[in-house]
Protein backbone atom coordinates (compact mmCIF):
# COMPACT_ATOMS: atom_id res chain seq x y z
CA UNK A 1 0.00 0.00 0.00
CA UNK A 2 2.74 2.10 0.95
CA UNK A 3 4.42 1.44 -2.26
CA UNK A 4 1.22 2.10 -4.24
CA UNK A 5 1.13 5.28 -3.07
CA UNK A 6 5.24 6.31 -3.27
CA UNK A 7 4.31 5.71 -7.22
CA UNK A 8 0.99 7.88 -7.18
CA UNK A 9 3.18 10.30 -5.45
CA UNK A 10 5.62 10.35 -8.24
CA UNK A 11 2.83 9.95 -11.14
CA UNK A 12 1.31 13.45 -9.76
CA UNK A 13 4.92 15.03 -9.48
CA UNK A 14 5.40 14.56 -12.84
CA UNK A 15 2.55 15.84 -14.12
CA UNK A 16 3.39 18.99 -11.78
CA UNK A 17 6.63 19.16 -13.68
CA UNK A 18 4.72 18.66 -17.21
CA UNK A 19 2.37 21.39 -16.77
CA UNK A 20 4.75 23.72 -15.26
CA UNK A 21 7.08 23.84 -18.59
CA UNK A 22 3.81 23.74 -20.08
CA UNK A 23 2.65 27.38 -22.11
CA UNK A 24 -0.78 28.30 -21.26
CA UNK A 25 -3.89 28.28 -23.78
CA UNK A 26 -3.20 31.88 -24.51
CA UNK A 27 0.68 31.37 -24.89
CA UNK A 28 0.23 28.14 -26.84
CA UNK A 29 -2.38 30.24 -29.35
CA UNK A 30 -0.06 33.64 -29.07
CA UNK A 31 2.76 30.79 -31.10
CA UNK A 32 0.76 29.21 -33.61
CA UNK A 33 1.49 29.39 -37.46
CA UNK A 34 -1.93 30.73 -38.08
CA UNK A 35 -2.27 34.39 -36.67
CA UNK A 36 -5.59 35.75 -35.11
CA UNK A 37 -7.93 38.02 -36.74
CA UNK A 38 -9.87 40.95 -34.78
CA UNK A 39 -12.56 42.20 -37.35
CA UNK A 40 -13.93 45.55 -36.59
CA UNK A 41 -16.69 47.33 -38.30
CA UNK A 42 -18.08 50.88 -37.99
CA UNK A 43 -21.14 51.91 -39.84
CA UNK A 44 -21.97 54.33 -41.52
CA UNK A 45 -18.28 56.06 -41.52
CA UNK A 46 -16.84 58.14 -44.00
CA UNK A 47 -13.67 59.58 -43.88
CA UNK A 48 -13.23 61.94 -41.73
CA UNK A 49 -10.63 60.71 -39.16
CA UNK A 50 -7.68 62.47 -37.56
CA UNK A 51 -5.34 60.22 -39.45
CA UNK A 52 -7.19 60.23 -42.72
CA UNK A 53 -6.10 64.40 -42.89
CA UNK A 54 -9.19 65.78 -41.43
CA UNK A 55 -8.24 68.27 -38.69
CA UNK A 56 -11.58 68.32 -37.10
CA UNK A 57 -12.32 64.81 -35.95
CA UNK A 58 -10.97 63.52 -32.57
CA UNK A 59 -10.02 59.51 -33.42
CA UNK A 60 -7.31 59.04 -31.20
CA UNK A 61 -7.83 55.61 -31.07
CA UNK A 62 -8.17 54.27 -35.00
CA UNK A 63 -5.39 57.05 -35.52
CA UNK A 64 -3.22 54.27 -33.17
CA UNK A 65 -4.15 51.54 -35.47
CA UNK A 66 -3.33 53.37 -38.47
CA UNK A 67 0.47 53.80 -37.04
CA UNK A 68 0.54 50.32 -36.59
CA UNK A 69 -0.81 49.67 -40.08
CA UNK A 70 -1.64 50.50 -43.31
CA UNK A 71 -4.78 52.81 -44.17
CA UNK A 72 -6.31 52.50 -47.29
CA UNK A 73 -7.45 55.79 -48.28
CA UNK A 74 -9.08 54.63 -51.54
CA UNK A 75 -11.24 51.39 -50.85
CA UNK A 76 -14.23 51.37 -52.09
CA UNK A 77 -17.49 49.71 -51.85
CA UNK A 78 -19.41 46.93 -53.46
CA UNK A 79 -22.56 48.62 -52.89
CA UNK A 80 -23.43 51.79 -51.61
CA UNK A 81 -25.81 50.59 -48.61
CA UNK A 82 -24.94 48.29 -45.21
CA UNK A 83 -26.68 45.39 -46.15
CA UNK A 84 -25.69 44.68 -49.58
CA UNK A 85 -22.21 46.21 -49.32
CA UNK A 86 -21.64 44.19 -46.05
CA UNK A 87 -23.43 40.69 -47.88
CA UNK A 88 -20.59 41.31 -50.55
CA UNK A 89 -17.83 42.08 -47.91
CA UNK A 90 -18.70 38.39 -46.37
CA UNK A 91 -19.10 37.14 -49.17
CA UNK A 92 -16.33 38.23 -51.74
CA UNK A 93 -18.69 38.35 -54.21
CA UNK A 94 -20.91 41.07 -55.73
CA UNK A 95 -24.12 41.49 -54.36
CA UNK A 96 -25.94 41.31 -57.26
CA UNK A 97 -24.47 37.96 -58.14
CA UNK A 98 -26.48 36.95 -55.15
CA UNK A 99 -29.53 36.17 -56.81
CA UNK A 100 -31.27 37.57 -54.41
CA UNK A 101 -35.04 40.10 -55.04
CA UNK A 102 -34.59 41.27 -51.51
CA UNK A 103 -32.04 45.01 -51.14
CA UNK A 104 -31.95 43.80 -47.33
CA UNK A 105 -31.50 39.99 -47.33
CA UNK A 106 -31.64 38.24 -43.99
CA UNK A 107 -28.24 37.29 -42.83
CA UNK A 108 -29.06 33.81 -43.14
CA UNK A 109 -30.53 34.37 -46.88
CA UNK A 110 -26.90 35.00 -47.46
CA UNK A 111 -25.69 32.55 -46.31
CA UNK A 112 -27.85 30.26 -48.43
CA UNK A 113 -27.03 32.25 -51.37
CA UNK A 114 -23.42 31.97 -50.92
CA UNK A 115 -23.83 28.57 -49.88
CA UNK A 116 -25.59 27.52 -52.98
CA UNK A 117 -22.57 29.08 -55.09
CA UNK A 118 -20.15 26.53 -53.40
CA UNK A 119 -18.75 28.93 -51.39
CA UNK A 120 -19.10 30.07 -47.41
CA UNK A 121 -19.33 33.17 -45.59
CA UNK A 122 -16.15 34.32 -44.46
CA UNK A 123 -16.04 33.94 -41.03
CA UNK A 124 -17.50 30.40 -42.08
CA UNK A 125 -14.48 29.78 -44.22
CA UNK A 126 -11.63 30.13 -41.87
CA UNK A 127 -14.31 28.35 -39.12
CA UNK A 128 -14.35 25.21 -41.09
CA UNK A 129 -10.03 25.62 -41.15
CA UNK A 130 -9.84 25.24 -37.93
CA UNK A 131 -10.76 29.15 -36.42
CA UNK A 132 -12.63 29.42 -33.12
CA UNK A 133 -15.15 32.00 -34.16
CA UNK A 134 -17.03 34.88 -32.23
CA UNK A 135 -19.16 38.04 -33.27
CA UNK A 136 -21.00 40.85 -31.36
CA UNK A 137 -23.00 43.99 -33.01
CA UNK A 138 -23.57 44.29 -36.67
CA UNK A 139 -21.71 42.33 -38.63
CA UNK A 140 -24.51 41.45 -41.66
CA UNK A 141 -27.19 43.35 -41.92
CA UNK A 142 -28.51 42.44 -38.57
CA UNK A 143 -25.65 39.98 -36.57
CA UNK A 144 -24.41 37.11 -38.50
CA UNK A 145 -26.43 33.81 -39.48
CA UNK A 146 -27.38 31.78 -36.25
CA UNK A 147 -25.14 28.97 -35.41
CA UNK A 148 -22.76 30.17 -38.08
CA UNK A 149 -20.33 31.18 -35.02
CA UNK A 150 -19.09 29.47 -32.06
CA UNK A 151 -20.07 32.38 -29.26
CA UNK A 152 -22.38 35.20 -30.39
CA UNK A 153 -22.81 38.28 -28.30
CA UNK A 154 -25.71 39.22 -30.31
CA UNK A 155 -26.73 42.60 -31.41
CA UNK A 156 -28.15 45.54 -29.69
CA UNK A 157 -30.67 48.30 -31.32
CA UNK A 158 -29.96 51.73 -32.09
CA UNK A 159 -30.55 53.66 -28.33
CA UNK A 160 -33.27 55.63 -29.51
CA UNK A 161 -34.96 58.84 -27.27
CA UNK A 162 -38.09 57.92 -25.71
CA UNK A 163 -40.97 60.63 -25.20
CA UNK A 164 -43.13 61.10 -22.19
CA UNK A 165 -45.39 59.07 -23.27
CA UNK A 166 -42.11 55.85 -23.15
CA UNK A 167 -42.57 55.69 -27.58
CA UNK A 168 -39.55 56.64 -29.77
CA UNK A 169 -39.78 60.27 -30.44
CA UNK A 170 -37.60 62.29 -33.02
CA UNK A 171 -35.82 65.79 -31.53
CA UNK A 172 -34.67 67.50 -34.74
CA UNK A 173 -35.37 65.77 -38.12
CA UNK A 174 -39.16 64.59 -38.04
CA UNK A 175 -38.94 62.56 -41.47
CA UNK A 176 -40.31 59.42 -40.87
CA UNK A 177 -38.72 57.83 -44.12
CA UNK A 178 -35.25 58.07 -41.91
CA UNK A 179 -33.72 57.38 -38.91
CA UNK A 180 -31.96 60.82 -39.20
CA UNK A 181 -31.94 62.78 -36.58
CA UNK A 182 -29.41 64.70 -33.75
CA UNK A 183 -29.23 65.46 -30.36
CA UNK A 184 -27.53 64.43 -26.93
CA UNK A 185 -28.11 60.94 -25.39
CA UNK A 186 -29.71 61.35 -22.28
CA UNK A 187 -29.55 57.75 -21.07
CA UNK A 188 -26.78 55.39 -19.36
CA UNK A 189 -23.84 55.61 -22.18
CA UNK A 190 -22.62 51.68 -20.37
CA UNK A 191 -25.81 50.46 -21.49
CA UNK A 192 -25.78 51.61 -24.97
CA UNK A 193 -25.60 48.80 -27.43
CA UNK A 194 -21.85 49.67 -28.58
CA UNK A 195 -20.92 49.77 -24.79
CA UNK A 196 -22.31 46.32 -24.85
CA UNK A 197 -20.21 45.18 -28.05
CA UNK A 198 -17.04 46.72 -26.49
CA UNK A 199 -17.58 44.68 -23.21
CA UNK A 200 -18.15 41.63 -24.83
CA UNK A 201 -15.57 41.59 -27.03
CA UNK A 202 -13.20 42.95 -24.03
CA UNK A 203 -14.41 39.85 -21.78
CA UNK A 204 -13.35 37.30 -25.24
CA UNK A 205 -9.71 38.81 -25.81
CA UNK A 206 -9.39 38.33 -21.27
CA UNK A 207 -9.88 34.60 -22.32
CA UNK A 208 -7.62 31.70 -23.33
CA UNK A 209 -7.91 30.61 -26.74
CA UNK A 210 -6.29 27.50 -27.51
CA UNK A 211 -7.24 27.59 -31.71
CA UNK A 212 -6.72 30.93 -33.54
CA UNK A 213 -9.58 32.91 -33.05
CA UNK A 214 -11.75 35.32 -35.44
CA UNK A 215 -13.18 37.76 -32.82
CA UNK A 216 -15.72 40.45 -35.55
CA UNK A 217 -16.87 42.93 -33.32
CA UNK A 218 -19.65 45.44 -35.15
CA UNK A 219 -20.04 48.99 -33.97
CA UNK A 220 -23.73 50.99 -35.10
CA UNK A 221 -22.34 54.56 -34.72
CA UNK A 222 -22.21 56.64 -36.29
CA UNK A 223 -25.21 55.77 -38.23
CA UNK A 224 -28.07 57.52 -37.80
CA UNK A 225 -29.79 58.57 -35.59
CA UNK A 226 -26.86 60.64 -33.98
CA UNK A 227 -27.47 60.52 -30.99
CA UNK A 228 -24.47 60.23 -28.32
CA UNK A 229 -23.84 61.34 -24.17
CA UNK A 230 -23.20 65.01 -24.10
CA UNK A 231 -19.16 64.59 -23.32
CA UNK A 232 -18.92 64.09 -26.84
CA UNK A 233 -21.04 66.76 -27.93
CA UNK A 234 -18.12 68.82 -25.64
CA UNK A 235 -15.09 67.58 -27.42
CA UNK A 236 -15.87 70.36 -30.10
CA UNK A 237 -16.57 73.67 -30.49
CA UNK A 238 -19.32 74.05 -32.94
CA UNK A 239 -18.65 77.40 -33.83
CA UNK A 240 -15.28 76.36 -35.25
CA UNK A 241 -16.58 73.41 -37.14
CA UNK A 242 -15.39 73.19 -40.65
CA UNK A 243 -18.06 72.59 -42.77
CA UNK A 244 -18.23 70.45 -45.70
CA UNK A 245 -17.56 72.04 -49.59
CA UNK A 246 -20.86 72.15 -51.57
CA UNK A 247 -21.94 74.25 -54.75
CA UNK A 248 -25.53 74.90 -55.11
CA UNK A 249 -25.53 74.89 -58.92
CA UNK A 250 -23.43 71.28 -58.85
CA UNK A 251 -26.32 69.29 -60.09
CA UNK A 252 -26.82 71.95 -63.29
CA UNK A 253 -24.35 69.29 -65.78
CA UNK A 254 -26.11 65.94 -64.37
CA UNK A 255 -28.75 63.74 -65.95
CA UNK A 256 -31.83 63.20 -64.43
CA UNK A 257 -30.86 59.91 -63.24
CA UNK A 258 -28.59 61.88 -61.52
CA UNK A 259 -31.35 63.37 -59.20
CA UNK A 260 -33.06 60.25 -58.61
CA UNK A 261 -30.47 59.08 -56.09
CA UNK A 262 -31.40 61.55 -53.54
CA UNK A 263 -33.44 59.62 -51.01
CA UNK A 264 -36.99 61.21 -50.97
CA UNK A 265 -37.57 62.13 -46.67
CA UNK A 266 -33.69 62.82 -46.33
CA UNK A 267 -32.35 66.12 -45.07
CA UNK A 268 -30.61 68.14 -48.19
CA UNK A 269 -28.23 70.93 -47.74
CA UNK A 270 -30.59 73.44 -48.80
CA UNK A 271 -32.72 72.91 -46.49
CA UNK A 272 -29.95 72.67 -43.09
CA UNK A 273 -28.90 76.19 -44.33
CA UNK A 274 -31.96 77.42 -44.17
CA UNK A 275 -33.16 75.86 -41.02
CA UNK A 276 -29.64 76.85 -39.33
CA UNK A 277 -29.04 73.13 -38.79
CA UNK A 278 -25.92 72.01 -40.92
CA UNK A 279 -22.98 73.09 -38.24
CA UNK A 280 -25.30 70.98 -35.78
CA UNK A 281 -25.56 68.17 -37.76
CA UNK A 282 -21.76 68.30 -38.48
CA UNK A 283 -21.32 68.45 -34.77
CA UNK A 284 -23.48 65.47 -34.20
CA UNK A 285 -21.74 63.54 -36.60
CA UNK A 286 -18.21 64.31 -35.35
CA UNK A 287 -19.25 63.33 -32.16
CA UNK A 288 -21.05 59.56 -33.24
CA UNK A 289 -17.43 59.05 -34.60
CA UNK A 290 -15.33 60.14 -32.05
CA UNK A 291 -17.96 58.07 -29.21
CA UNK A 292 -17.73 55.14 -32.14
CA UNK A 293 -13.63 55.67 -31.48
CA UNK A 294 -13.90 55.13 -28.28
CA UNK A 295 -14.95 51.81 -28.33
CA UNK A 296 -12.73 50.65 -30.69
CA UNK A 297 -10.04 51.97 -28.34
CA UNK A 298 -11.26 49.74 -25.47
CA UNK A 299 -11.27 47.11 -28.02
CA UNK A 300 -7.74 47.51 -28.82
CA UNK A 301 -6.69 48.54 -25.53
CA UNK A 302 -7.66 44.60 -24.43
CA UNK A 303 -5.99 43.86 -27.21
CA UNK A 304 -2.68 44.92 -26.32
CA UNK A 305 -3.37 43.98 -22.57
CA UNK A 306 -3.64 40.37 -24.42
CA UNK A 307 -1.13 37.63 -25.14
CA UNK A 308 -2.35 37.97 -28.84
CA UNK A 309 -1.32 41.37 -29.25
CA UNK A 310 1.87 40.02 -31.37
CA UNK A 311 -0.17 37.52 -32.94
CA UNK A 312 -3.00 39.26 -34.12
CA UNK A 313 -4.20 40.80 -37.35
CA UNK A 314 -6.73 43.94 -37.16
CA UNK A 315 -8.79 45.13 -39.65
CA UNK A 316 -11.12 48.07 -39.38
CA UNK A 317 -13.48 48.67 -42.09
CA UNK A 318 -16.59 50.50 -42.98
CA UNK A 319 -19.53 49.73 -45.34
CA UNK A 320 -19.32 53.10 -47.13
CA UNK A 321 -18.96 56.56 -47.00
CA UNK A 322 -21.44 59.26 -46.27
CA UNK A 323 -22.60 62.27 -47.83
CA UNK A 324 -22.35 65.44 -44.86
CA UNK A 325 -23.75 68.32 -47.10
CA UNK A 326 -21.39 67.29 -50.61
CA UNK A 327 -24.07 66.87 -53.05
CA UNK A 328 -26.72 68.41 -51.66
CA UNK A 329 -27.60 65.79 -48.94
CA UNK A 330 -27.18 64.04 -46.24
CA UNK A 331 -27.35 60.16 -46.89
CA UNK A 332 -25.08 57.19 -48.18
CA UNK A 333 -27.05 55.37 -51.50
CA UNK A 334 -25.18 57.39 -53.97
CA UNK A 335 -22.84 56.83 -57.01
CA UNK A 336 -20.41 59.52 -56.00
CA UNK A 337 -17.27 59.15 -54.79
CA UNK A 338 -18.25 60.47 -51.01
CA UNK A 339 -20.95 57.17 -50.72
CA UNK A 340 -18.22 55.48 -52.18
CA UNK A 341 -15.07 55.56 -50.66
CA UNK A 342 -15.15 53.44 -46.96
CA UNK A 343 -12.27 53.44 -44.76
CA UNK A 344 -9.93 50.50 -44.33
CA UNK A 345 -7.25 49.91 -42.22
CA UNK A 346 -5.05 46.60 -41.75
CA UNK A 347 -2.41 45.77 -39.22
CA UNK A 348 -1.19 42.31 -39.42
CA UNK A 349 2.41 40.97 -37.81
CA UNK A 350 5.49 41.40 -40.33
CA UNK A 351 3.67 43.56 -42.47
CA UNK A 352 4.33 47.60 -42.75
CA UNK A 353 3.14 50.36 -40.38
CA UNK A 354 2.09 53.50 -40.37
CA UNK A 355 1.27 53.63 -44.02
CA UNK A 356 -1.34 55.22 -46.12
CA UNK A 357 -1.88 53.74 -49.85
CA UNK A 358 -3.40 55.43 -52.16
CA UNK A 359 -4.38 52.56 -54.80
CA UNK A 360 -7.78 52.05 -55.94
CA UNK A 361 -9.19 48.71 -53.88
CA UNK A 362 -12.06 46.95 -53.03
CA UNK A 363 -13.85 46.24 -49.65
CA UNK A 364 -14.40 43.06 -51.63
CA UNK A 365 -10.37 42.50 -51.13
CA UNK A 366 -10.48 42.06 -47.64
CA UNK A 367 -11.81 38.45 -47.88
CA UNK A 368 -8.74 36.83 -50.07
CA UNK A 369 -6.55 39.12 -48.15
CA UNK A 370 -7.66 37.36 -44.59
CA UNK A 371 -7.23 34.05 -46.31
CA UNK A 372 -3.41 35.18 -47.22
CA UNK A 373 -2.80 36.83 -44.48
CA UNK A 374 -3.98 33.58 -41.86
CA UNK A 375 -1.96 31.64 -44.42
CA UNK A 376 -5.11 29.57 -45.78
CA UNK A 377 -5.54 28.16 -48.90
CA UNK A 378 -7.18 30.59 -51.40
CA UNK A 379 -11.20 30.57 -51.91
CA UNK A 380 -11.79 30.48 -55.04
CA UNK A 381 -15.01 31.68 -55.67
CA UNK A 382 -14.41 35.04 -54.26
CA UNK A 383 -13.29 37.63 -56.97
CA UNK A 384 -11.37 40.16 -54.77
CA UNK A 385 -7.56 40.24 -54.63
CA UNK A 386 -4.94 39.85 -51.67
CA UNK A 387 -3.80 43.16 -50.48
CA UNK A 388 -0.68 41.78 -49.17
CA UNK A 389 1.81 42.96 -51.30
CA UNK A 390 0.21 46.41 -50.52
CA UNK A 391 0.36 46.04 -46.83
CA UNK A 392 4.19 45.28 -47.56
CA UNK A 393 4.79 48.23 -50.05
CA UNK A 394 1.92 50.79 -50.47
CA UNK A 395 3.82 51.76 -53.96
CA UNK A 396 3.41 48.24 -55.19
CA UNK A 397 2.18 48.36 -58.94
CA UNK A 398 -1.76 48.09 -58.61
CA UNK A 399 -3.78 48.49 -61.71
CA UNK A 400 -7.41 47.42 -60.78
CA UNK A 401 -10.45 48.60 -60.93
CA UNK A 402 -13.16 49.02 -58.13
CA UNK A 403 -16.66 48.78 -58.80
CA UNK A 404 -19.41 50.04 -57.32
CA UNK A 405 -22.96 48.73 -58.28
CA UNK A 406 -26.85 49.15 -57.35
CA UNK A 407 -29.95 48.37 -58.81
CA UNK A 408 -30.34 51.35 -61.13
CA UNK A 409 -26.28 52.42 -61.94
CA UNK A 410 -23.15 50.64 -61.93
CA UNK A 411 -19.92 53.00 -60.89
CA UNK A 412 -16.65 52.22 -61.86
CA UNK A 413 -13.42 53.63 -60.41
CA UNK A 414 -9.70 53.36 -61.98
CA UNK A 415 -6.79 55.39 -60.64
CA UNK A 416 -8.15 58.82 -60.76
CA UNK A 417 -10.96 58.55 -62.86
CA UNK A 418 -14.83 57.96 -62.34
CA UNK A 419 -17.52 56.79 -64.97
CA UNK A 420 -21.34 55.94 -63.59
CA UNK A 421 -23.21 54.89 -65.57
CA UNK A 422 -27.46 54.89 -65.12
CA UNK A 423 -29.88 52.34 -66.81
CA UNK A 424 -31.03 54.64 -69.09
CA UNK A 425 -27.70 54.57 -70.40
CA UNK A 426 -26.79 58.77 -69.58
CA UNK A 427 -23.31 58.98 -67.99
CA UNK A 428 -20.91 60.86 -65.17
CA UNK A 429 -17.55 60.74 -65.83
CA UNK A 430 -15.06 63.03 -62.86
CA UNK A 431 -11.21 63.13 -62.76
CA UNK A 432 -10.21 63.60 -58.79
CA UNK A 433 -6.78 64.55 -59.22
CA UNK A 434 -7.99 67.79 -60.67
CA UNK A 435 -11.87 67.57 -59.11
CA UNK A 436 -12.10 66.34 -56.35
CA UNK A 437 -15.26 67.43 -55.47
CA UNK A 438 -17.02 65.98 -58.92
CA UNK A 439 -18.25 69.55 -59.68
CA UNK A 440 -17.51 69.08 -63.17
CA UNK A 441 -19.02 66.18 -65.22
CA UNK A 442 -16.56 65.63 -68.26
CA UNK A 443 -18.89 63.36 -69.88
CA UNK A 444 -20.68 65.24 -72.25
CA UNK A 445 -17.13 66.61 -73.54
CA UNK A 446 -16.16 64.92 -76.90
CA UNK A 447 -12.25 65.34 -75.86
CA UNK A 448 -13.07 62.39 -73.24
CA UNK A 449 -15.16 59.77 -75.82
CA UNK A 450 -11.99 57.29 -75.42
CA UNK A 451 -11.86 57.22 -71.75
CA UNK A 452 -15.70 56.76 -71.28
CA UNK A 453 -15.14 53.69 -73.90
CA UNK A 454 -12.64 52.81 -71.99
CA UNK A 455 -14.06 52.77 -68.62
CA UNK A 456 -17.84 51.12 -70.37
CA UNK A 457 -15.06 48.45 -71.49
CA UNK A 458 -14.10 47.74 -67.76
CA UNK A 459 -18.06 48.11 -66.72
CA UNK A 460 -18.68 45.41 -69.26
CA UNK A 461 -16.06 43.38 -68.85
CA UNK A 462 -17.35 42.91 -64.80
Amino acid sequence: MRHMNRLSQLLLLAVFLTCLGKPSHAEQNAGTDHPNVLFIAVDDLNNWLGCAGHEQAITPNIDRLASRGTYFSRAYCAYPLCGPSRASLMSGIHFADLNTTKLQPKDSEVQQRVEAMGSSLLHTYLGDRGYETMAVGKILHRHVPTRSVDLSGGRGNWDFIHGEDGKRTKINFPSNKTLTDWAEYPYDEAEMSDSLAARWAVDRLDETHEKPFMLMVGFLRPHVPWYVPKKYFDMYDAAKLTLPEYRPDDFDDLPQAALEQLNEGYPRTQWAIENNQWRNMVHAYLASITFADTKVGEVLDALDASPYKDNTIVVLWSDHGYHMGEKNTFQKHTPWNRSGVAPLFISAPGMGAGQTCDRVVSLLDIYPTLVDLCGLPPNEKVIGRSLKPLLKNPKHPWNHPALTFKRNFAAVQDGSLRLIRYEDGSLELYDHASDPHEWNNLANNPEHALTINKLQKLLATN
